[in-house]
C-alpha cells in the first residue's frame, strides 16, 4: 500500500498559478506511475496528468496541456503538478493517485486538494 498526502491547494484568482505536491510513502516501490486527477461539483472524476518513474513519460489531458507541467522527486517520492493559467473551469478537488506500472487500475489515493479559480 502506498500513503499520499497531498498540498499546496487554495484560492486563485483566474492567470494567476498554483503547485500542487504529493508525497509517497510506505510501499513506494509500487508508484512506478503517479498522476493527477480532478474532480468539480456535480461531475465526474477525471484524469489529469501522469508521470512514469523515471519521468521519461508524461501524459496530459487534451483541456490542461501546455498550462500545467507534472514532475517527481524520487528522492523525495514527491509528484508536483504546476499549474499556470488558471481558469474557473480547473476548479476542483485535485487528487494524487499511484499505480504499478503492469496495470492501468489506480488502487493508491491521497485525500485530495481544493483548487478553487475566482473569475
Amino acid at each position: 500500500q502506498v500513503q499520499l498526502v497531498e498540498s499546496g491547494g487554495g484560492l486563485v484568482q483566474a492567470g494567476g498559478s498554483l503547485r500542487l505536491s504529493c508525497a509517497a510513502s510506505g510501499r513506494t516501490f509500487s508508484a512506478a506511475v503517479m498522476g493527477w486527477f480532478r474532480q468539480a461539483p456535480g461531475k465526474e472524476r477525471e484524469f489529469v496528468a501522469a508521470i512514469t518513474w523515471s519521468g521519461s513519460w508524461t501524459n496530459y489531458a487534451d483541456s490542461v496541456k501546455g498550462r500545467f507541467t507534472i514532475s517527481r522527486d524520487n528522492a523525495k517520492n514527491t509528484v508536483y503538478l504546476q499549474m499556470n493559467s488558471l481558469k474557473p473551469a480547473d476548479t476542483a478537488v485535485y487528487y494524487c493517485a499511484a499505480r504499478s506500472s503492469s496495470s492501468y487500475e489506480w488502487p493508491n489515493w491521497g485525500q485530495g486538494t481544493q483548487v478553487t479559480v475566482s473569475s
